[in-house]
């Protein structure tokens, strides 16, 4: 009888948690949208003395416009919310219905909108690497980053002068029979990781190493500096 009021509590504490999410979703989306809506008000307000074909014209390019302000203005509130929440992440093994999975779910939801809406504009850009930072990734200079497949921000780090290639995936999680584990995730400077590889939750990578293309970097491996992971098995590149 126990267990079934702990279940039927924890499912009221989901279904009120997810509408919590939603509802400052809506706040977060809501103001990221106001600058692109209000510039496109006033556009129209202006170009109200123009053939209809110029003024359609001058707007699209506002829509443009507007959309990359939206979402300029969409990363910046999303990282103010995980500073105002505290939403950093931290290692250890955690429960279902512990405060550590909500605050997982929380500051993944909203990257994850993120990542939906402009991410994809942004890849391999400065612009990309500091909102990483800005969701609490620690990462060095000229660090190129062609991937939104990046989770658990806050358990990453990577060094100087490193390139995540496209579609790479890195994450700091894995959901095991006693829930949720988070282990920190830590490259090094001059790495290149390879398109469409997988680093896994725990994964230390040398200064100077290579992932290959589509090389899966297992749980807690330590690649050495110098040599290049080819998923099997390792190659000196000194």
């Amino acid at each position: 009888m126990a267990k079934k009021r702990h279940y039927l509590l924890l499912a009221v504490v989901v279904i009120l948690f997810t509408f919590f999410l939603y509802s400052i979703g809506v706040v977060i989306l809501g103001l990221a949208l106001f600058p692109g809506a209000y510039f496109l008000y006033q556009l129209w307000i202006y170009t109200v003395h123009l053939s209809a074909g110029l003024r359609i014209l001058y707007f699209c390019f506002g829509f443009v416009a507007g959309y990359f302000f939206s979402g300029v203005m969409l990363m910046l509130l999303v990282s103010l919310v995980r500073v105002i929440f505290r939403l950093k992440l931290k290692e250890g093994e955690f429960g279902v219905g512990s405060l550590e999975i909500f605050k997982w779910v929380f500051v993944n939801a909203f990257f994850m909108v993120v990542k939906v809406v402009f991410l994809d504009l942004i890849l391999m850009t400065p612009y990309c690497a500091l909102f990483y930072r800005l969701m609490g990734a620690k990462i060095g200079r000229n660090v190129l980053i062609n991937s939104k497949n990046v989770g658990d921000l806050s358990l990453l780090e990577i060094g100087d002068n490193s390139a995540i290639g496209g579609n790479a995936t890195i994450i700091a999680h894995s959901f095991e029979k006693g829930g949720l584990k988070l282990k920190k995730v830590k490259i090094g400077k001059n790495v290149i990781i390879g398109l469409n590889s997988v680093i896994l939750p725990g994964a230390g990578i040398g200064d100077n190493a290579v992932i290959a293309a589509g090389a899966v970097v297992p749980k807690n491996t330590q690649v050495a500096s110098n040599t290049t992971f080819l998923g099997a098995h390792t190659t000196d590149i000194s």
